[in-house]
């Protein structure tokens, strides 16, 4: 029997009415509460970031890497940044501490918004040698991510198996106002983040990774 499910596609639009859809489904917020997932970009637009599991030291770099974006600059485009994760969510207030991210965290710990927005690819691999290292990982090496993430597991003890499936892949999305999608990345593997400079650019937000990194 052929699979209902279609095949990934790293950047397919979703249509209004799949966001629709999607938006029916619920999400967890810091306080355990369901959230509508459409609430979030029904009256404003937003870059939604689909990290992984909450112990993943790349998507850590890559959160970390969001709270260089001043409030300022998002402010002037009318944007705001909300991160989602597999894992539990008891876990968000940790990852919010340990990030520094100031927006909105959530958790999908059912991953049924995952499935909605198209991020069905799950697998462990790693960047591929022919593929540049992306820009949030430019200075740390595949060990010293690994183990953060074993670091981290290990100073939170009663958070290990709430973290969310480690196969899980996640990416960057800019929705709103309304069932509206500009952009999309999808991760085809555990190190492929878009990059912020170019997320911010699809959503309208004047923001070069080179000045604030003060990497050319």
């Amino acid at each position: 029997m052929a699979s209902s499910t279609p095949p990934f596609d790293a950047k397919a639009i979703p249509t209004p009415e799949e966001l629709a859809k999607a938006g029916q489904l619920d999400l967890l917020n810091l306080d355990g509460e369901k959230v509508k997932f459409g609430s979030v970009f029904e009256s404003e637009k937003v870059i939604i970031v689909f990290i992984r599991h909450f112990f993943c030291g790349s998507c850590l770099a890559y959160v970390e890497n969001l709270t260089k974006v001043p409030k300022e600059a998002l402010e002037a485009a009318d944007t705001r940044i909300v991160v989602v994760g597999c894992g539990e969510a008891k876990f968000i207030k940790t990852y919010k501490e340990t990030s520094g991210f100031q927006g909105d965290v959530y958790a999908d710990p059912s991953r049924a918004v995952f499935r909605a927005m198209g991020m069905t690819l799950e697998n462990l691999k790693l960047n591929p040698p022919e593929e540049k290292r992306a820009s949030y990982l430019r200075d740390q090496g595949i060990l010293t991510i690994v183990f953060d993430g074993i670091r981290r597991a290990l100073r939170s003890p009663t958070l290990i198996g709430k973290q969310g499936n480690i196969f899980q892949l996640g990416g960057e999305f800019v929705l709103g106002p309304g069932n509206k999608c500009s952009f999309v990345a999808r991760m085809e593997h555990t190190m492929q983040h878009a990059s912020v400079e170019e997320v911010m650019q699809a959503a309208g937000v004047e923001w070069k990774e080179e000045v604030a990194s003060g990497q050319q």
